[in-house]
Formats: C-alpha cells, structure tokens, sequence
C-alpha cells in the first residue's frame, strides 16, 4: 500500500480499457464510505472502469480477490477495510492473515493495492480514511494501477510451446530428427 509521502508518483496512463475491481469490508460505516469514496475518485481520475463488491470482514477480502482473479476479468484490485484493535488476540490473527494472504496473492500476479487500514482507535481510523490528511484508500487505488502498468510493460515475448516453427525436421540422411 502506498503511505503518505512527500513524492507522489503520477497516475500511470492505459493505452487500452482498464478494469479494476474494489473490495470492501464495510465494517465500520462512516469509515468505509470514505474510503470508498476516495479509491473511486482516484480511478475515476485515471478513466479506469471499477466495481465495488462487499465483503463481511477483512479476512473474506483476500478470499473475494483470489476468487476475482482466478474467475473473472479484472486488471487490479483495491482491497479496502478497517481493523480496529480490541481486547483480544483476533485483531493479530485478522492484521496478520489479510496482510499475508494479499501478499500472497500479489506475488502470484495478482495487481493489489492494500487499503486495509489496521489501528489502534478510531480516531486513528478517521486520520487515514480522510481524503484531505493520510487517504490510505486513494494510496491503495494509486498503487493498483501503478501495478497494473508495471504487468502490463513487463510481459514477456510470447515464445510457444516446444520448438519454434521450421527448426525441426527429419533429416533423412541420418534418419533422425535434427534442430535449424
């Protein structure tokens, strides 16, 4: 995800349709609805195409994305959420496996920008889903499509299976095969 920096990268621009899917976990409404807000404007701003799925909680998000990317036709994901620490040990045990599970997901390919906000209160929360101050949703929707162009420019040649067309023949001479 990205964080509150004092470089901001420019938005990548698409030289074809582009389509990115937002997942929330609107736990927390007031909190959700602004970082909602914020992701939206950011690729409506960048002329990217995006839906919005709803998630029970921050765990089911990486589950929501791997089912996306393996079923469906989007470029990047925006995971978004908030985690606020409680009295128990089940604020580690979210924080850790969402955190994991979205890493996992993004070194498989997928093209995440994490906007899971993990904090102590609410005031804290407040801080990072507002727009004008921290704004991790729009960081998280910015990092997705700096993900998606990197894919994009980063494809390797399309190689085929096997041999390449016309280096292999039978050579009746030896009676075997041979390679050009």
């Amino acid at each position: 995800m990205a964080g509150h920096s004092d470089n901001v990268l420019a938005l990548p621009t698409f030289d074809r349709p582009t389509r990115v899917l937002i997942v929330i976990a609107p736990y927390y409404g007031a909190i959700s609805a602004a970082q909602l807000a914020s992701a939206r404007a950011v690729l409506d701003g960048a002329g990217v195409a995006h839906e919005t799925v709803e998630m029970p909680g921050s765990l089911e998000i990486p589950t929501a994305i791997g089912i996306a990317h393996r079923q469906a036709d989007f470029d990047g994901y925006v995971a978004l959420g908030c985690v606020i620490r409680g009295r128990t040990s089940h604020y580690d045990v979210v924080v850790n496996e969402s955190a994991r599970a979205i890493a996992t997901l993004g070194l498989a390919g997928a093209c995440i920008g994490n906007g899971i906000i993990t904090v102590e209160n609410m005031e804290q929360a407040e801080e990072r889903a507002d727009a004008d101050r921290l704004d991790t949703a729009g960081g998280a929707a910015a990092a997705a499509l700096h993900l998606i162009a990197l894919a994009r420019t980063m494809r390797k040649a399309d190689t085929g299976v096997g041999f390449k067309p016309g280096s292999f023949h039978h050579d009746a001479a030896t009676k075997g095969p041979t390679v050009a």
